[in-house]
């Protein structure tokens, strides 16, 4: 009486839930069909909450006995088939196969899996949420959803008929669901396989990409192999969204308000107060400039390759910046700091867990998805890697080759992942080995990299000289702040740390990079122009142009990442020209300086102490403004010098 109970609740939900509706659907579709099926999959979707309000016992049921409710609308939909004779080919209820598909589960602790518990509770066999990265993932590879057997002597009742249906359950590994040693329950002659109906599925697989978060719903099960290990069938799959923040800090409205009248003065503020845990405020500026720009250019897993900064640092302070990349990575969600003894692109591997399948590993890269992922100093990679990174930063996408024959398959295969972070990185200036091999350059403001490949260096959007001794970073205020946090490892030093928080930089950055962006026209007029003009300008009749077309990518996300950190959401002529400057900075460390020459400390001429050298400074930009529209005119589009293909 029980189970009749349930039966009758499970068919009111589904007619009030429009899933017998769906169901009839999908009858109509598998009636019609040429094929011959010896199972036939049926998707449900359940909402739990709606089912305990309707029916308590068939909502615990679903919750903690998922197999056994699997039964219930089992029943009910095979009797639903036969009275409305929605699939003559079904001969017994066992050849329906119910999948129910749960909207969500109970935000209660015992219904979510969390790997890092133990002892991790797999024999249950009930629903789990498990919410996380995808790390690895194999090949798509077919799997077994239901086989027909016969018995193989023809005198035997059981040779013909649905008698011996075999169907996929959850935790089940192929060979369990399709062998050659089963027999027949009547006679005891060995079955065989009836091939042409057997039903095959890739579901999971063709849902999930790797590198995105998701939360599952699914039943865990234990699989044995010579390392054992927890996997879970997924049964639903939801990608992961980040609540979108509310606004920022009250002290950062307030500086906002108080610098509402220059278009520079708020980023200069907030580089020289970042990260005053690490370094004192007025040191590294430029640097801090750009990782915030870089970090405010970083968004969800669906952006756009194009809006990403990659960095690279020149410096000989190593220890100092690589606490400073680190702290300001671990400000958005997906910062990676690469581990030298792991991979950073995806590689591949055997499967471990008896698929057969190839797996491929995502790397520090495609865990980054939407973030950061900084890879240390540049120098400690070997040559194949760096090559790799070059093409990564030039292409935005890796493709692993799978050779068919070394992995058991006929073809080759091959697998392209979009790269979707920012790079970081850095190169030692006193490491002995390149103490041992500079050279001087000829050129104004040139820089020796010779241990980096020139193509590698061009690839990275932002190159950085960052160098402790010189006037834009003071020697001594770095030893105090040094030896005083040695003494007060948790203390805040300065009164900026105080009331600019860490946690007020992240709500920052979270609500910049929500804003959208539009370009004035003026600002695409300047943009445009200081490309045209910087491309000709470096262009000779030997090796061409310097500037690659990703130049005006860079020259538009660096413009965007300005203005979003100003939490504007249209682009000035003011944010070009931080851009144009950052930019110029970094093609005069790689070529040497032009006809548009921009000091090293062009950015922050002026220690930031009050108002007047806030306002010394505007004036200072303003003289660059100017300079810089004076480039554009005489050697932009339009000039004498530019040809008609230009």
């Amino acid at each position: 009486m029980t189970n009749l109970h349930m039966k009758e609740a499970a068919l009111v939900y589904l007619d009030r839930s429009g899933g017998l509706q769906k169901f009839i659907d999908d009858c109509k579709y598998y009636n019609d069909s040429k094929q011959s099926y010896a199972v036939y999959r049926f998707n449900i979707l359940i909402n739990p909450s709606d089912v305990v309000e309707l029916d308590a016992e068939l909502g615990n049921h679903i919750l903690h006995h998922p197999l056994k409710a699997a039964q219930v609308f089992q029943s009910v939909c095979f009797v639903a088939v036969k009275t409305l004779s929605l699939i003559g080919q079904l001969q017994t209820e066992t050849q329906i196969n119910i999948v129910l598909k749960l909207t969500h589960l109970p935000s209660l602790p015992s219904y979510s899996l969390d790997l890092c518990e133990f002892p991790l509770n797999y024999t249950s066999q009930r629903f789990y949420m498990m919410h996380g990265i995808v790390m690895a993932m194999t090949t798509v590879t077919k799997y077994t959803q239901g086989a027909r057997f016969l018995c193989s002597d023809e005198v035997c009742p059981l040779s013909k008929g649905f008698q011996y249906i075999r169907v996929h359950v959850p935790g089940a590994t192929e060979s369990a669901t399709v062998r050659n040693d089963f027999v027949c329950s009547l006679c005891s002659s060995s079955l065989q396989e009836d091939r042409k109906f057997r039903v095959l599925g890739d579901e999971l697989v063709n849902k999930m990409k790797i590198g995105n978060e998701y939360k599952i719903i699914g039943i865990p099960a234990c699989v044995k192999t010579s390392q054992t290990a927890l996997c879970i069938e997924a049964n639903s799959i939801t990608p992961y969204t980040a609540k979108v923040p509310s606004g920022i800090s009250d002290n950062l409205k307030c500086l906002l308000s108080l610098t509402s009248s220059s278009c520079w003065k708020f980023t200069a503020i907030l580089a020289n107060i970042f990260a005053s845990q690490i370094v004192p405020p007025g040191t590294y500026n430029l640097l801090k400039l750009c990782l915030l720009m870089s970090l405010v250019q970083t968004r969800d897993c669906n952006r756009d390759s194009e809006d990403c900064l990659d960095i690279l640092i020149i410096t000989s302070d190593t220890l100092l910046v690589d606490r400073l990349l680190k702290y300001s990575m671990n400000l958005v969600s997906r910062g990676i700091h690469h581990p030298v003894s792991s991979e950073v692109f995806p590689t591949m591997y055997r499967n471990r867990y008896g698929t057969g399948a190839v797996s491929i590993q995502a790397g520090s890269a495609l865990l980054a998805k939407g973030g950061v992922c900084f890879i240390g100093d540049l120098t400690s990679h070997k040559k194949d890697k760096l090559e790799q990174l070059q093409s990564v930063l030039e292409s935005r996408s890796m493709t692993v080759f799978i050779p068919g024959k070394k992995f058991g398959d006929d073809n080759d295969q091959q697998m392209t992942f979009p790269i979707q972070c920012s790079f970081w990185s850095f190169v030692d200036m006193d490491s002995s080995s390149r103490r041992n091999v500079q050279k001087t350059s000829t050129l104004i403001g040139q820089m020796d990299y010779s241990l980096i490949p020139a193509n590698l260096v061009e690839a990275f959007g932002l190159l950085i000289n960052c160098n402790e001794s010189s006037p834009c970073h003071p020697f001594l205020p770095t030893v105090q702040h040094t030896l005083k946090k040695a003494m007060d490892p948790e203390g805040l030093l300065y009164f900026a740390s105080k009331q600019f928080t860490t946690e007020d930089f992240e709500k920052l950055l979270a609500f910049a990079k929500t804003l959208n962006m539009e370009f004035s026209l003026e600002a695409e007029r300047m943009i445009h122009g200081y490309y045209l003009a910087s491309r000709r300008i470096r262009t000779d009749s030997v090796h061409g142009s310097k500037l690659s077309a990703s130049a005006l990518k860079y020259l538009v996300s660096l413009s965007e990442a300005h203005a979003r950190l100003n939490l504007r959401n249209k682009v000035l002529k003011e944010d070009v020209l931080i851009a144009a400057l950052l930019f110029e900075l970094s093609l005069t460390l790689k070529y040497g300086a032009t006809a548009f020459c921009v000091a090293p400390n062009a950015l922050f001429p002026f220690e930031l102490y009050d108002e007047e050298y806030l306002e010394q400074r505007d004036l200072h930009l303003t003289q660059y403004q100017q300079q810089l529209q004076q480039f554009i005119a005489a050697c932009g589009p339009g000039t004498a010098i530019f040809s008609s293909d230009e």
